[in-house]
């Protein structure tokens, strides 16, 4: 399926820019403080961050990396994904019922540095068996 993707990136990059959009949506959504909600959902959140810039991670390296290790695209993927991290957490301090939160930003750059890693296991082993 990467394989597919890699070859059609324009499809890789509309997924990319799809994710991005559900990302601030997400960010974009207000929560009254007192619900009961934040205290049923612990585990919640914390998939949320890992999974969200997990998958935006991969999809932009699909996008943007032609299945080698160029360390100056892998370094752009990283730089724009963190950066996009950022801006998110930075908007939602402006979002009524939402707060800027470091952990969160943490957990994002944990999505990022795990799919930055899959990703270069993924073109390694594509490389050895080829």
């Amino acid at each position: 399926m990467i394989s597919w993707l890699e070859k059609n990136k324009w499809i890789s990059w509309i997924i990319t820019f799809v994710i991005l959009g559900v990302i601030f949506y997400a960010s974009s959504l207000t929560f009254k403080p007192s619900e009961e909600i934040f205290k049923k959902m612990t585990l919640t959140p914390v998939l949320y961050h890992l999974l969200s810039f997990f998958m935006l991670s991969l999809f932009f390296f699909i996008s943007s990396v032609d299945r080698k290790w160029d360390f100056r695209k892998i370094n752009l993927v990283l730089i724009i994904v963190g950066m996009y991290a950022i801006l998110d957490e930075l908007h939602q301090f402006f979002v009524p019922g939402r707060f800027a939160s470091v952990n969160d930003f943490f957990l994002d750059f944990g999505g990022i540095v795990f799919a930055s890693l899959l990703y270069f296991i993924m073109i390694t082993w594509k490389k050895n068996n080829l």
